[in-house]
């Protein structure tokens, strides 16, 4: 039986980029682990296709992405409607968020994701 080197370097990745958050991934985590929010359940950093999710719902396919501010600059926008043109193009809801606005109005945060999984749309 061979392994898989790429899923298996994934996987790696991942526990990487969960064992080191930031501030903003683990207040929101707080208030996503468990299924602390109307029972959906959410995983970190989770691949899909050629990306790593900082939060994946599989049940509803929502994505959430917290962004710091090197999102601002020219190339991270061209990167990141990339990705989200890639991941919505196969059926994945995204939702984006500045780590600020996780840090200093996470009932916002969580109101919007909750009505993200609510909608009839999704």
């Amino acid at each position: 039986m061979s392994v898989d080197t790429n899923s298996s370097w994934k996987r790696d990745v991942a526990r990487q980029f969960r064992q080191n958050p930031t501030e903003a991934e683990r207040k929101l985590w707080r208030l996503l682990r468990n299924r602390r929010l109307a029972n959906w359940r959410f995983r970190r950093q989770q691949p899909i296709g050629p990306y790593f999710a900082d939060f994946f719902c599989p049940a509803a396919k929502l994505v959430i992405e917290l962004d710091g501010s090197q999102h601002a600059d020219d190339a991270h926008v061209l990167s990141d409607a990339r990705r989200t043109r890639w991941l919505e193009s196969r059926g994945y809801k995204m939702l984006r968020f500045w780590n600020g606005d996780v840090m200093k109005t996470p009932e916002v945060v969580i109101e919007t994701i909750y009505r993200a999984l609510t909608s009839p749309s999704r």
